[in-house]
């Protein structure tokens, strides 16, 4: 469970490094929903591990993109994730394509960054 929480801040982290804060982007009437997660867990981080967690765009399409990030402590990976995402209104009227904005912010496929 913790580490589905550590994804969405680091999903809201990656943004915000590609230049688009999270609160600009749901002013903007567009906002993200998990659709699918897939977490695989290697070692165990304690209450005082230092970690970091590197990002990459895996794939995007018309209404949705992957995120896959890489969970490390101690030069060692302690879990994986590989997370898609839908673009939805903000309005609650449903899905709807990934703006240019939010493309230009996750940049593109490419390797993980921290």
């Amino acid at each position: 469970m913790w580490y589905l929480a550590y994804v969405d801040d680091a999903m809201t982290a990656f943004l915000l490094e590609g230049g688009l804060p999270y609160s600009q982007m749901m002013a903007r009437g567009c906002d993200v929903q998990l659709v699918h997660a897939q977490l695989d867990w290697k070692g165990s981080l304690t209450w005082d591990s230092r970690a970091t967690v590197g990002v990459g765009l895996t794939s995007i399409g018309r209404t949705s993109f992957t995120l896959d990030f890489d969970f490390r402590s101690l030069d060692r990976t302690v879990a994986t994730a590989h997370c898609v995402y839908v673009a939805i209104h903000t309005d609650g009227s449903g899905k709807r394509d990934v703006p240019t904005y939010l493309v230009e912010a996750l940049g593109v496929v490419g390797p993980l960054r921290t």
